[in-house]
């Protein structure tokens, strides 16, 4: 059996692959160009992918594609339509990186709101050293207890960062974009109300037909200028330009963001350009990735592979 990992970079150089090795002869790419997808798993009977699209015209010359393996839980890239009328079976990992997302969410918050890294120069520069009292107010920072945290999206990470954010001693609403997810701990409100009243909005819902576009400059006005934006869910959810110029123009207090509409961040995206850099907090695409959520990701995929044996359905 051919197993083909078509960007297996994507997982980093420190997990171990053992356990998929001893599935099948495993042959793995650090990333692959879309023009040279079919060519690399044109005879394979499973093919592995984090991001590189898997589309109709690729599966149709594809003739012993029987599994393809989503190495994350969207499957934005993979045609399930075509893959369901071929009999190909697309398989993707959910749950796995739930902790990582809410941690890094916390992080990205706090990193904005008590600018760490300006405290840190500050010591580090001497000019603490050379002060005449033990603190410092150059940067005043707020409390999160008795804030209001607004989450839009409520599956698993929003209700694990909802936890959280309790924890700090925050009061919690979400906005359920499907009408799916709900949660009887916390109080539902529409998208509207949610951003007029909340203090932190922070987006863990996936990208669709309702999400796409959702914080815009209309929305990005009903928000308080005193509130903060944290998006750890889908780039395309918010509108780049229109919050680079919230930013600027002081209807909001500032927004972290670890996804983006195109990925790598392009050097001309308007968030660089911000006339307040410190009122904005950018990481790469990094709340998926703790070392755990990775191994647990891997070991999710083979046994995905093993399900997908064991059900008959694959006949290599």
């Amino acid at each position: 059996m051919k197993i083909v990992f078509l960007d297996a970079e994507t997982l980093g150089q420190d997990v171990d692959f053992e356990e998929l090795e001893k599935l099948g002869t495993l042959i793995k790419y650090d990333n692959t160009s879309s023009k040279n997808v079919i060519e690399r798993i044109k005879d394979a009977d499973i093919a592995i992918v984090n991001k590189t699209v898997i589309s109709a015209e690729i599966m149709q010359v594809c003739g012993k594609l029987k599994l393809v393996c989503v190495a994350a839980t969207g499957m934005n890239n993979i045609d399930l339509d075509f893959a369901a009328k071929s009999g190909i079976s697309v398989k993707n990992v959910a749950g796995y990186s739930t902790d990582s997302v809410v941690q890094l969410t916390y992080a990205i918050l706090f990193s904005l709101t008590m600018r760490i890294s300006y405290f840190d120069n500050y010591v580090k520069s001497g000019e603490y050293s050379k002060s005449g009292i033990f603190t410092h107010y150059g940067h005043v920072f707020p409390e999160l207890a008795g804030k209001q945290i607004g989450i839009i999206g409520m599956g698993a990470i929003g209700k694990k960062s909802a936890k959280a954010g309790e924890a700090f001693g925050a009061r919690i609403v979400y906005c359920s974009t499907s009408g799916k997810n709900n949660s009887v701990h916390y109080q539902r409100l529409e998208l509207d109300e949610l951003l007029a009243g909340s203090d932190v909005v922070m987006i863990h819902a996936p990208l669709n037909e309702q999400t796409r576009n959702l914080i815009n400059a209309d929305k990005l006005k009903l928000m308080k200028c005193s509130a903060f934006l944290i998006n750890t869910g889908r780039g395309h959810i918010v509108n780049e330009k229109d919050l680079a110029e919230a930013i600027d123009s002081g209807k909001i207090a500032g927004a972290a963001l670890d996804v983006f509409s195109t990925e790598p961040l392009p050097e001309n995206n308007p968030l660089l350009h911000v006339k307040c850099p410190e009122k904005l907090v950018l990481t790469p695409h990094i709340a998926w990735t703790g070392i755990e959520a990775r191994k647990r990701l891997l070991k999710g995929i083979v046994e995905n592979i093993k399900e997908h044996l064991m059900t008959g359905f694959a006949k290599f």
